[in-house]
């Protein structure tokens, strides 16, 4: 790379599954750290594309400042946004077909009729996507913890955040947990 390093520095650490991953990123986020600090590999396509070229395991991007990084987005954050989609889906068809059939001078009786098919076409639609979402998310997952496993980032401040950052990735079963240096841009 031949960057200097600065006093830029992170924890890093690999999990082997993601509900250890997301108990440490809970436990960093209650003892200080910033959702901003905390990151995780982005998507197997996205390195490979960013980097050039196909990786075979996690453990060779641990401390390559090049690769991409993403927010991680927990289990509860895909629940919110497929409830929000369900919903937000449910209700645009519900009163789309209603409006419809009452600006056509349907009677209200025939518009509850509508809302109600509309609704539940709209909600139709709203559970196939958020399948998606799910599907897209575990597939994710699975495919870097058959890499080797899911990597975690932690931005530290200072030797007594590195310290705390390390003990939490260690105690949520982190493996290869270390600091390293980051180049300076």
């Amino acid at each position: 790379m031949g960057s200097e390093m600065t006093d830029v520095r992170e924890a890093v650490g690999v999990f082997d599954n993601a509900d250890s991953l997301e108990a440490a990123i809970d436990e960093l986020q209650s003892s200080g750290f910033d959702r901003a600090e905390i990151s995780v590999l982005a998507g197997v396509d996205t390195v490979e594309k960013k980097l050039g070229h196909r990786y075979k395991k996690v453990a060779e991007l641990e401390d390559d400042a090049e690769v991409p990084t993403t927010a991680f987005v927990s289990t509860e954050a895909i629940g919110d946004a497929e409830g929000a989609l369900i919903g937000a889906l449910l209700f645009i068809g519900a009163v789309s077909v209603a409006g419809a059939v009452v600006a056509s001078g349907g009677a209200l009786a025939a518009a509850y009729t509508a809302a109600a098919i509309g609704g539940a076409t709209g909600g139709m639609a709203g559970i196939g996507l958020s399948s998606f979402l799910e599907r897209h998310h575990a597939e994710y997952l699975q495919q870097q913890l058959d890499r080797g496993g899911l990597l975690l980032w932690v931005r530290t401040r200072d030797a007594a955040h590195e310290d705390r950052a390390k003990k939490i990735l260690s105690k949520h079963t982190a493996h290869d947990v270390h600091v390293h240096g980051l180049p300076d841009n």
